[in-house]
């Protein structure tokens, strides 16, 4: 019998996140402070970040031993499975062999559970009181209001006033995990407040919604902290969670991805999949293609500079080295919320720069069309985001059907599209546009 799914117990669940920072061929750039653009010190990052995430930010260790009180958590969904698309595989007429990680399985929907319950914990222990962030689809912020209801937290949320309006179902989970939520630009701050002055018709993005949460952070007068979704490095190796049980998993499927592609908007979904494996070609292990695919409307790294830019429209954050659009870039309405951020991860970045990674870019109406033909395959429906990577893999996939290559595809689906149907209906109805 052919085998579909390869999962992993409780007790193989890993004990430690990875940081590829360790095995860079050279250090990252250094964070520079906004007011003086010297390089940035832990201390700087105090106002916004306790102890622990501020030394998990700048270590260079391999290894971090995941805290016990976070692994129970991660055990309500995690190990999460690895799936053989055998259905997609048929559909297309392919030699290739096609394998998903279905990070939709969280209670949050996505992947991004994996970071925002370390950050609630490490809060917590610190004595924080309140969480402030921003969020684009809703997917980072339910995962945060959902993490900070496990450990006591208070979670506010700036969400992109777009996202607000075409996806009234995240809002809706965010507010029954307890959190309050507050389309950007808002009243609240002042940078919401030139926004409006400005626009008051703005869409918002996921810069302004940044500047929002970090000035309401900053200005609490010490009683809230900030949590980033994406971009930062300590996200990241939270995120790698995902390739490290990936790697077990292919060795259970006595297989190897020739191929690992990630939908990318600040790097942390992607990343989380393909760190772990470019560590492994980094220490002189086996080689893959890492391919990174964002949105052809907001094309960061196939477009857009590398060079030092701020992580928000108002100029309040660390600016760091990073492919960027420019911090004041105001990305068109797409669905794939999550992707609408002008920037990309400085890990991500340099390792694009130093080869170790490709970039795609896809249009919005190519991206649904994928996600239709994996829903009638596979049955799952994937988010927005993910259609992406589904593109991809597709692609990729069909690639090997003209060449004949049995390529392995391994990809990221980073969360299911059940609070993201106006967006299919949308598709079908033809309103979409690239």
């Amino acid at each position: 019998m052919s085998r579909t799914k390869f999962l992993l117990s409780e007790d193989q669940l890993p004990t430690t996140w990875y940081n590829v920072v360790a095995d860079l061929p050279k250090p990252l750039e250094p964070m520079l402070h906004p007011g003086t653009r010297q390089p940035l010190t832990p201390d700087d990052l105090a106002p916004l970040f306790p102890a622990e995430l501020i030394a998990q930010e700048f270590s260079t260790e391999r290894e971090t031993d995941i805290p016990g009180a976070v692994l129970d958590v991660y055990r309500q969904w995690r190990p999460s499975p690895l799936v053989r698309a055998r259905r997609l595989e048929r559909a297309l007429d392919t030699p290739a062999r096609i394998y998903f990680k279905n990070e939709g399985v969280s209670p949050a929907g996505s992947h991004k559970p994996n970071t925002a319950v370390p950050q609630a914990y490490y809060n917590k222990q610190a004595g924080v009181q309140r969480l402030i962030t921003e969020t684009g689809a809703g997917q980072w912020g339910s995962s945060l209001s959902l993490a900070c209801q496990y450990f006591g937290l208070v979670c506010e949320v700036y969400m992109v006033a777009v996202s607000y309006r075409q996806k009234p179902y995240r809002r809706g989970l965010m507010e029954t995990y307890g959190a309050t939520v507050t389309a950007s630009p808002s009243e609240h701050t002042e940078a919401g407040r030139a926004a409006l002055a400005a626009d008051p018709d703005s869409p918002g993005s996921l810069g302004l919604a940044i500047s929002e949460a970090v000035e309401a952070a900053v200005s609490s007068g010490g009683t809230a902290k900030y949590a980033l979704g994406s971009v930062l490095n300590h996200v990241l190796m939270h995120q790698t969670i995902i390739g490290k049980e990936a790697q077990l998993q292919m060795e259970l499927a006595e297989d190897f991805p020739d191929i690992v592609i990630g939908a990318a908007g600040g790097g942390s979904n992607f990343g989380g999949l393909a760190l772990p494996f470019l560590g492994e070609q980094l220490r002189g292990g086996r080689p893959v293609r890492a391919v990174a695919v964002e949105p052809a409307s907001c094309p960061t790294m196939t477009e857009g500079r590398f060079d030092y830019d701020f992580g928000d429209t108002a100029g309040m954050t660390p600016l760091t080295k990073m492919h960027t659009l420019g911090h004041d870039f105001v990305p068109p309405s797409i669905h794939a919320g999550g992707l609408r951020y002008h920037g990309m991860s400085p890990i991500i970045s340099q390792l694009k720069e130093f080869g170790f990674l490709e970039a795609r870019a896809v249009p919005q109406t190519a991206c649904f069309e994928a996600g239709v033909t994996f829903a009638r395959n596979e049955g799952i429906v994937p988010a927005p985001e993910s259609t992406h990577a589904v593109r991809a893999a597709i692609d990729e996939a069909l690639v090997c059907k003209e060449t004949g290559e049995a390529k392995t595809i391994l990809f990221s689906l980073s969360g299911h599209g059940h609070f993201d149907m106006q967006a299919y209906i949308d598709y079908f109805g033809g309103k979409l546009t690239d």
